[in-house]
């Protein structure tokens, strides 16, 4: 294998003790066309594989799901030369069967953010293929590496992300059930669009903190002790879903290969619809970690 694959983590505070365990890495702090990331992605070696860890929400979690520079998120991670991406995120549940504390790998998921820029091509008509968003070969690593234990990992699910920062109505959290949602968050997206923009397939481990509005709560606490409930879920999720990365970190270190053939690194073959003779040259130019193979 002549390409170099370098693995992007993006996640929240579990992925602090994932870099600990590794040890060592550099920081790396960029500029792009679209600000700065959230905060230093840093770079370190895991059994021999380049992997670039960057924190969605910033030094002390400190933005909003709708404030995250998602852009220069996705483009800092080209410019380092990511090839794949592997991100974490808190969900809550829309069905019975995804209980608090369990794993999810979603296959689909339905976009209903509405403030958030979800493209880098502002200048050019540029549509990716969104029918599968979520990389089937990263997918299918993840699932293959899950530990075992009493919770589960699902190996599918429909993830529904809302704008936020407020949670659900129940009548909308019985809306997106009806639409077939399996799992509610915040953050998927526009990430794993614009990753696929990037060329960059893009899987996610959705970590499942509570059951959405639309189930009533049974426990009789008060609001500050089903807080700390789901906190207590939050972290046991966290832990869990930092050890099915490890162990998907390992096995892709022992064989890349089949990194090589994800669909999604061949995202802008026939999505760029414009006369490309006639882009502006400063937008080729400003763009070009992107589509320069295609335009340069």
């Amino acid at each position: 294998m002549s390409e170099i694959i370098k693995v992007g983590l993006i996640g929240g505070t579990g992925l602090g003790d994932l870099l600990r365990d590794a040890g060592g890495g550099r920081s790396h702090d960029l500029q792009t066309p679209f600000g700065p990331p959230s905060g230093g992605i840093v770079e370190l070696q895991w059994d021999g594989l380049t992997v670039l860890a960057l924190s969605r929400h910033g030094p002390g979690h400190l933005m909003a799901p709708t404030q995250v520079p998602y852009r220069a998120n996705i483009f800092a991670l080209k410019q380092l030369g990511c090839t794949h991406i592997i991100a974490s995120g808190a969900v809550g549940s829309l069905r019975q069967e995804m209980k608090p504390q369990d794993l999810a790998i979603p296959d689909q998921v339905i976009d209903r953010t509405c403030k958030r820029a979800s493209t880098f091509f502002q200048n050019a008509a540029v549509h990716v293929e969104m029918a599968e968003p979520f990389c089937p070969v990263l997918r299918r690593i993840l699932i293959e590496q899950a530990p075992g234990g009493a919770a589960a990992v699902h190996d599918r699910g429909c993830y529904v992300c809302i704008e936020g920062p407020a949670f659900s109505t129940r009548a909308e959290s019985l809306m997106h059930r009806m639409w077939g949602g399996d799992l509610i968050g915040m953050t998927a997206m526009p990430e794993a669009k614009l990753a696929r923009e990037a060329e960059i397939p893009y899987a996610l481990v959705a970590l499942v903190t509570d059951h959405d509005c639309w189930k009533p709560k049974e426990s009789a606490a008060d609001a500050a002790g089903l807080l700390k409930e789901i906190l207590s879920n939050l972290q046991t999720a966290s832990a869990r879903a930092m050890e099915l990365i490890r162990r998907a970190l390992r096995k892709i270190a022992a064989d890349p290969n089949p990194l090589l053939d994800c669909p999604a690194r061949r995202a802008l073959e026939l999505a760029i619809w414009s006369d490309k003779s006639r882009i502006d040259r400063e937008e080729v130019q400003r763009l070009l970690p992107l589509w320069g193979k295609y335009l340069g």
